[in-house]
């Protein structure tokens, strides 16, 4: 199983002084030293943390899986286009959230997504859709045209108990639907060290993104340090 680190929050620390550091790329770097399969930015319409000159950094210099989160609005086409990562991922987005709050609304904005899907994926940069955990918005994704999604287990990551595992459940249901029908399947948002192991476990996951832990962790621990340890969870759940 693929492990993609985001570095949003590494810019976000440098964007709260506007200073020059701490730098996405060095974090990148010492990411791909730890084991990170991949890396992801984030870059957002209001530019709050990760910056046009920090993705076309990443992109120049890091030889392992770009991944491009941002909304399916013109100008992020245009950028992706010119950028060329190896991945897009459409993701909502809303001015006054802190961190993406949910899924995609699919039937809200269909065209638009739609839209989006064609042009980037032909330029041979295949698209993932960042849903919720619905069986609905998988077989949406597919019917729009999408060769991946990443399934949103921030409710799974939040909840507690037995509710815990009823979102558990609806990841999973949604992970096995999406494979059925032919799509790759990633899950991402809001994993730290205590609860990627369940996760981890699903069969058939093509890979997990995660942000603000590793980074939070990285503060105490070191960048390489926090993606070793957190490839080394993923690899042991793997193996049940």
């Amino acid at each position: 199983m693929l492990l993609g680190v985001n570095v949003d929050h590494v810019s976000t620390v440098r964007e709260a002084r506007k200073e020059t550091e701490p730098d996405p790329l060095i974090a990148a770097e010492l990411a791909i030293r730890g084991g990170a399969d991949g890396i992801t930015v984030h870059l957002r319409e209001d530019r709050r943390h990760i910056q046009d000159r920090d993705l076309r950094l990443i992109r120049k210099k890091i030889s392992i899986e770009l991944n491009l989160e941002m909304a399916a609005t013109s100008e992020m086409v245009g950028i992706a286009l010119k950028t060329r990562p190896d991945m897009v991922t459409l993701v909502p987005e809303k001015r006054a959230e802190l961190t993406t709050e949910g899924g995609l609304n699919l039937n809200r904005n269909e065209r638009k997504i739609q839209r989006a899907i064609e042009t980037i994926q032909a330029k041979s940069i295949p698209v993932s859709l960042f849903i919720n955990p619905s069986i609905a918005d998988v077989n949406a994704s597919k019917k729009l045209g999408a060769q991946m999604v990443e399934i949103h287990t921030g409710l799974y990551a939040n909840a507690k108990g037995q509710k815990q595992s009823e979102e558990l459940k609806r990841v999973k249901k949604a992970v096995k639907r999406g494979l059925d029908i032919g799509l790759l399947v990633n899950a991402g948002h809001g994993l730290n060290y205590i609860n990627v192991k369940k996760i981890a476990s699903i069969q058939g996951l093509r890979g997990l993104y995660i942000g603000h832990s590793i980074v939070s962790n990285s503060i105490y621990l070191g960048m390489e340090k926090a993606v070793r340890e957190m490839k080394k969870l993923i690899k042991a759940a793997g193996r049940k």
